[in-house]
């Protein structure tokens, strides 16, 4: 089966490559609307599905398989996307100091049947995350990187300093979670027989 990853992040790209050996690249232009009020796993859920069909429907993605993700960064039922400037990140990461939250990813895959018609597998992971209670001066030496503005949560773990322990999948607060990844992979591998 031919993949295509919907997203530019270098990040997911990466990650993915741990699990397909090949695979193409078509950024989402979704416009990633949600009704309603979902939990955090519904809504990254519902993001990468947007995200996939959006992809999926497009004529260069005829014959392959299209994986989308989207990562949301949660306290409580409180969800914190990319930080619009700044000053939303110092208060995204202020917010996140000395506490825990949770990353949440939604995957989908849509992926070609016999018939020609369209699957589907959504899923979502969930990772703990505990931060180090951290002052102003490292909060805005951190936003100086200029790292926290393309991340939920306005952080990136693999950045370091930030981040006190996990509970759950590392790759998944990076921005796609392997072993889910991998799970719904096989459970595909497994219906093509």
């Amino acid at each position: 089966m031919k993949w295509i990853l919907a997203s530019a992040s270098p990040r997911r790209k990466e990650l993915l490559g741990e699990v397909l050996d090949d695979f193409l690249i078509l950024p989402s232009t979704a416009e990633e609307v949600v009704e309603g009020t979902p939990t955090p796993a519904e809504l990254v859920q519902t993001l990468a599905k947007q995200k996939a069909s959006e992809v999926a429907a497009r004529k260069e993605a005829q014959g392959y398989a299209v994986l989308g993700a989207d990562t949301v960064v949660a306290i409580g039922d409180k969800v914190l996307g990319k930080p619009k400037d700044e000053a939303d990140a110092f208060q995204m990461l202020s917010k996140l100091s000395g506490r825990t939250h949770e990353v949440y990813t939604g995957v989908c895959m849509l992926y070609p049947k016999k018939d020609g018609t369209l699957d589907e597998k959504v899923a979502a992971a969930c990772t703990k995350v505990r931060f180090y209670t951290l002052n102003k001066e490292q909060i805005l030496a951190y936003i100086a990187t200029g790292s926290p503005m393309d991340k939920a949560g306005a952080y990136g773990i693999q950045d370091g300093g930030l981040v006190e322990g996990i509970d759950g999948s590392f790759s998944n607060v990076v921005g796609l979670p392997i072993e889910l990844c991998k799970e719904m992979l096989q459970s595909i591998a497994k219906e093509e027989k």
